[in-house]
Order: structure tokens, then sequence, then C-alpha cells
């Protein structure tokens, strides 16, 4: 495993095992495992999947020291207010049983999300978080928060894979010290990324897959990578991208296929970010109306409604695109033209 070292001295492993749409107690804890067993050292949740827990259970049940493996959770909207926050982190600490969490991001940079960042302040003051950072943050943003924080973020998770590769957000990250961080590194498999032939074609120099691929040309642009699967072997295929580096022509190749722009969601559609706000006031109440008193104290209930909306939202600002590889089969195999058990799972859910 290699690690990248925060601006204020904390390692961070480049490579990490991301969680989002693993709802599924069950489910989340066998993957973590997996993924523990298959070296990661990092695992990445957010109160809004659903999975904390879980992923506190796997933690445990691995018998990893807690000081080798790297924490990292998310604070959704409802949350962000200077008390608001802490209360947030305290939750998160009681459901992944810990007494601190390596690093806490702010999930989106709206709403109060100034008083949010001094609670996490606060926190980061204490040592009940070893690092603080935000995600979705653009460059503009970035640039307004790191000159207005006390302490600026440690760590930013953006969206970034080859076809939407952020090089002025790197740029900006670079310049304020900041540890970028790839969610949805493999597009959300968009634009045929697992067969596309400059992928394959890198890939087959190296005895390695297009998403391999993909991994190290994150991981050589200095950027950390959070890949998902609930497939063991996609786990560790996932995890074996440090014995091969790419070339310079390489590198070239794979930033020739940057369209420029986001397919998964748009943060500068000012509709999209009504929908989000909105939302978050509706949420606390329904949290109160139908959370079972035997749920997660985060509220199972209110965070299934935030799942529910992210995926629907996010499918609703999707562009037209071609029919879905189907996720279940190989990714050697051809793309499915109907709808493969996973999409179909995730569907059952709007």
């Amino acid at each position: 495993m290699e690690y990248i070292k925060l601006y204020n001295g904390v390692e961070m492993p480049m490579l990490g095992f991301g969680v989002f749409q693993i709802p599924d107690h069950e489910e989340a804890k066998r993957a973590v495992l997996a993924a523990l067993k298959a070296g990661y050292r990092l695992i990445d949740t957010a109160q809004s999947y659903m999975n904390e827990r879980a992923v506190g259970e796997a933690l445990r049940e691995s018998g990893i020291p807690r000081g080798e493996v790297f924490v990292t959770s998310k604070v959704w909207l409802q949350d962000f207010s200077y008390e608001g926050a802490q209360k947030a982190v305290a939750r998160t600490l009681d459901a992944i049983g810990s007494d601190y969490v390596d690093l806490m991001l702010l999930h989106q940079p709206m709403g109060d999300y100034i008083g949010a960042w001094r609670g996490l302040e606060k926190l980061y003051k204490e040592g009940k978080i070893k690092a603080i950072g935000m995600a979705n943050c653009y460059p503009h943003v970035l640039a307004d928060l790191c000159e207005t924080f006390d302490i600026r973020p440690m760590v930013n998770q953006a969206e970034m894979h080859p076809f939407f590769q952020q090089g002025k957000n790197l740029e900006m990250m670079k310049e304020y010290g900041v540890v970028p961080e790839a969610w949805a590194p493999f597009d959300e498999g968009l634009r045929n990324i697992f067969l596309g032939p400059v992928l394959t074609g890198i890939g087959k120099k190296y005895g390695k897959s297009a998403a391999q691929v993909a991994l190290r040309w994150n991981l050589q642009r200095g950027v950390v990578v959070i890949p998902k699967s609930v497939h063991e072997e996609r786990i560790r295929e996932n995890s074996d991208v440090f014995d091969f580096t790419l070339s310079e022509d390489d590198m070239k190749a794979i930033a020739a296929m940057d369209i420029g722009h986001s397919e998964i969601v748009d943060h500068f559609d000012p509709h999209w970010i009504r929908m989000l706000l909105k939302r978050r006031a509706m949420l606390p109440q329904i949290m109160l109306q139908k959370a079972a008193p035997e749920t997660d104290v985060s509220g199972a209930a209110f965070y299934l409604s935030v799942f529910k909306f992210i995926y629907a939202a996010g499918q609703s600002m999707r562009r037209p695109q071609a029919p879905r590889r189907c996720r279940v089969l190989p990714r050697s195999a051809p793309r499915a033209r109907i709808p493969c058990r996973r999409t179909a799972a995730c569907s059952s859910l709007l």
C-alpha cells in the first residue's frame, strides 16, 4: 500500500474502499471484510450511505488494530451548522464504535457549511477527528474556503475519472496543499469505460484490466481512489494496481479522453441545488416520523430517504446514454441490454 501525507502530517492510504450504494447491513459488512482481507486500509463511508455501523462491525471482526485502518465519513446537509456538525460526528463515532474518526468531510458545499466547518474545526482541535475536509468542491469554492477557514481543508473528495479529469481543480488543490480524492473513479460504468479501446489497449501492455488502468492513472496524478464493489474478485482486482507504472504516452492518451464535465450529476445546475436543499429541510420530519427506536441512532429511515433522493436526482440529471453494461457479468462480457441484477436492485429503491 502507498500513502500520501496530509499537510498536518497524517498519512492517508492512496487506495481505499468505498461503500456508497451498499445500504444493506450484512452486504456492506461482508464487502468491507473482503476489502480488508485484500489489503485495503482506507474505508470510505458517509452518514447518508446508511452503513457506518456495518463498517464498524467489520473493523472489529477483522481483528486489524483500529490504528491501522483509515476511516472516512461525511456529514450530510441536515446537520450543517456549528452544533449540528458536532452532534453528527458524535453519531458517527457511536456507529463505528471508535473514539475518533480519521477523516470527516462535509458532503456538499451548500447550506450552512461555514458553520458546520467551524464545528469540525473544534472537534479536530479536540482530537476526535484526525483530519477534516470537503467533498464536491470546485476550484472557485475551494479557493474561497481555503482563504476563509482558520483551518483549510486537508482533503477534497470529488468526481474524477478519465472522462472528467478536473485539471483546474487539481491545480487549485495543489496550490493550497489539499489532497485530491476521487469518487466514482470508474464513472459509474458510463461510456463503456471497462471495454473502451484506450484503457483496454493500455491494459494489454501490462496485463491489466481497463479498471486497473483507470485507477493507476489517477494514482499517478497524486489522486487517492476509492473504488467500490460487492464482488470479492473485483475487490481484489481493484487493489492490484501498485506493480506497474503507466508511461508518459499512456498518460497523454488517457488525458485525451476528458470530456470536461460530469455525466453523473451537475453541481452547477440551480435545480439540483434547490432539490437538495429543499429535501434537506423535509428530512428531519421524515426521520422523526419513520425512524423506529431500534434503528441506527442516525435514523435509518432518514438516510434511506436521502439515498433514494440522491440516486433519483442523479439519474434525472444524466444526459442520454447508451444502455449500461451489466455490473454482474465479468468486465470482459458484452454490454447487457437488459437491466442487470445490481441496477434493478438500485432502481427498486426509487
